[in-house]
């Protein structure tokens, strides 16, 4: 899969899971992916929720890993 088609499929997932948070007030975008590592940037109230951790490993990671098998990790940057 081309760098392209992958940053696609990405934002198949984010568009996927997008509006869950957005329900509690929250958004997530597309910061960078490299080596098939992906940066995204929890925003509203997703910054400071006690459990976006978690939301990112289980919500956020499984939906891009199911469009997206090749990414290894998905971390959270400011």
């Amino acid at each position: 899969m081309s760098k392209k088609e992958l940053k696609q499929n990405i934002e198949k997932a984010l568009t996927e899971i997008r509006p869950f948070l957005e329900a509690d007030g929250g958004n997530i975008s597309l910061v960078s992916v490299d080596n098939n590592i992906v940066k995204v940037q929890l925003e509203g109230a997703c910054i400071s929720c006690s459990v976006n951790q978690m939301t990112l490993k289980n919500g956020v990671e499984a939906t891009i890993k199911k469009y997206a098998p090749e990414v290894e990790e998905v971390i959270s940057v400011a």
